[in-house]
């Protein structure tokens, strides 16, 4: 069961996510905080499997709040969920990059709160792949020539550290193949797959997919689409 902190400065989204999440028998909130600041306080004294991160707050905002948190090796097993709007989009690449695992709009019906957590707290993709990919394609190249400012995560390690299949698998996750297509694709078995993929984050320093699909876009391994793509 994976218990969540829920960090927004809304009192009233917060005790509505509160609401949600504690009528499922299988997630435990274990605390909240109205900023950055009470966050790491908070989620030092619990430790929680999940955090629930607005991105807009006063004093520290989610940004430099989740750069904080996985930089932090007290905190090696917890995932950041960003709570987004549709206008703050431009903010989840810069979110991604300072570690968090997924995101999920503010405007989700209410049982897929609950089902993101879960699917945050057992490793997988929030989103489709090919979602995470289109909306990293869509602000990476923007977020480039933008100041990453304190806390931001250093480049990763070169491409070089990985093998040349390695290299191939890396490209097809971050083009939005699942494990199934991968393993048709390159003709090997999902646990194949899953193997090379556990690899690759392991040697990149990725604690999940949106993390190795930002990485591929960084090290220049695949260029964002073109507009008439």
């Amino acid at each position: 069961m994976p218990s969540v902190v829920i960090v927004d400065d809304q009192p009233l989204i917060r005790s509505a996510i509160r609401g949600l999440l504690g009528a499922d028998p299988q997630v435990n909130v274990v605390g909240e905080a109205g900023d950055g600041v009470e966050a790491l306080e908070v989620i030092a004294g619990t430790t929680p499997d999940v955090v629930l991160m607005d991105i807009r707050m006063p004093r520290l905002d989610g940004i430099r709040t989740t750069a904080a948190l996985c930089a932090d090796e007290r905190f090696a097993g917890t995932r950041v969920l960003v709570l987004t709007t549709f206008e703050e989009d431009h903010y989840v690449v810069a979110a991604l990059r300072a570690g968090a695992s997924g995101f999920i709009g503010k405007g989700a019906e209410p049982e897929e709160i609950p089902r993101a957590v879960r699917a945050i707290h057992d490793g997988e993709a929030l989103l489709s792949p090919a979602a995470t990919r289109a909306l990293i394609e869509k602000y990476l190249t923007v977020s480039r020539n933008l100041d990453p400012g304190p806390g931001a995560r250093p480049p990763g390690p070169s491409l070089e550290t990985l093998t040349a299949r390695e290299r191939e698998v890396l490209e097809l996750v971050a083009r939005g193949r699942s494990n199934q297509e991968l393993a048709a694709e390159l003709v090997i078995s999902p646990l194949t797959v899953k193997t090379h993929v556990n690899r690759i984050m392991t040697k990149i320093g990725a604690h999940d997919r949106a993390q190795v699909v930002i990485y591929a876009y960084e090290s220049g391994l695949v260029v964002p689409s073109s507009p008439q793509d």
